[in-house]
């Protein structure tokens, strides 16, 4: 009976929220139709074998004279086709549902639509893109068709798409914002892609959805659906009250620090979001782009690993490892892993000379 007294409480669910069942944007109104559809699908064998075992349990009572128990039987094959065929259609039918809807909703997949309701067409609209940074413990948004940068407060105008280009800075990570879309990872000198819409105005919530760390709990952002005007008028918002994001901000910004306030900024580093995605924000350190085109090798001066300045990061790394090959900087005799040396080993080269860095 105090079971029975603790009922009401549920009430109190009703405070809650299932965004996840009311999302505002297509793509997560279709992930949620896949979740409920999958869900009737299951239901419809999970649902007879709980009625049938109270059923049988009652009919088969001790004093239920008029039923008629059977100790030899032990096989029937009408009912084994029933038994085994119910599941079988509906494995097969769960397999087709994940195999569509995973490939039509691949976050790396530009939208075919931007509203469902409306069959509004993708090619009517120009993509919003959006950088994102997953720092400890908050998140940077950085707007390139804009020139502008946020932290913790993310702004998209309704029925627009949005393409999102996420890396992290430090630790893997998760974004998500449940009206949106569904959430996708982001992981240091990686970029991962999302594409979504949201389709009805107002304010919701994003978070992170992977431990990170200390300051994980408290990793949310709000997100706001915006008209097109509205928009235009937060960027211009942002503009006029924000300061400028370079690189030296950035590694301030990028110190770890809980529960950041939203920051705006009226000018963003062209090459920031590329300088983190290459891991060499600072100027002091080798971005990995320049290390693959090394082909594995170091570039060394006097001893140590050499740093190509900014300048010469990009187009010119090529040409800047050719002439440090050249002058004999490399260290050739490091271990390589080719087709005809699998396990690395190092190994010096005939045809030219090996100078090892101590």
């Amino acid at each position: 009976m105090r079971l029975f007294a603790l009922l009401p409480l549920f009430g109190l669910l009703a405070g809650c929220k299932l965004v996840v069942l009311d999302p505002a944007g297509d793509v997560a109104m279709q992930q949620r139709d896949i979740v409920i559809l999958s869900t009737a699908l299951m239901l419809i064998i999970v649902v007879p074998v709980l009625l049938l075992t109270v059923v049988f349990a009652w009919w088969y009572r001790d004093s239920n004279i008029d039923a008629v128990y059977d100790p030899e039987f032990h096989h029937s094959t009408q009912l084994e086709v029933v038994i085994w065929s119910a599941p079988l259609v509906i494995i097969v039918a769960l397999g087709l549902l994940t195999w569509i809807s995973t490939h039509l909703l691949d976050p790396f997949r530009p939208l075919g639509r931007v509203n469902g309701a409306e069959q509004v067409a993708v090619a009517d609209t120009k993509p919003l893109r959006v950088q994102v940074v997953a720092l400890d413990w908050k998140w940077l948004f950085i707007y390139p068709d804009q020139g502008i940068g946020t932290v913790n407060e993310l702004a998209v105008p309704v029925n627009v798409p949005v393409t999102f280009e996420l890396t992290s800075s430090d630790v893997m990570n998760s974004f998500f914002v449940p009206a949106m879309a569904g959430q996708i990872y982001t992981m240091p000198g990686m970029q991962t892609k999302l594409h979504a819409v949201l389709n009805r105005p107002g304010e919701y919530t994003g978070m992170s959805s992977q431990y990170s760390g200390s300051g994980f709990s408290d990793m949310y952002f709000t997100t706001h659906g915006l008209s097109g005007a509205d928009f235009e008028q937060w960027v211009g918002k942002v503009k006029a009250d924000g300061t400028a994001l370079g690189r030296t901000e950035y590694l301030n910004l990028a110190q770890p620090s809980e529960r950041e306030p939203v920051h705006h900024y009226k000018s963003v580093d062209p090459g920031l979001f590329a300088a983190v995605l290459d891991m060499c924000v600072e100027d002091s350190k080798t971005c990995k782009s320049d290390m693959m085109h090394g082909g594995g090798r170091r570039v060394s001066q006097n001893g140590r690993p050499a740093h190509l300045p900014w300048a010469e990061r990009g187009k010119a790394a090529p040409n800047a490892y050719a002439s440090a090959l050249g002058s004999g900087v490399i260290d050739t005799g490091s271990a390589i892993c080719t087709a005809s040396n699998a396990t690395g080993v190092s190994v010096a080269r005939a045809a030219e000379p090996t100078q090892r860095v101590n």
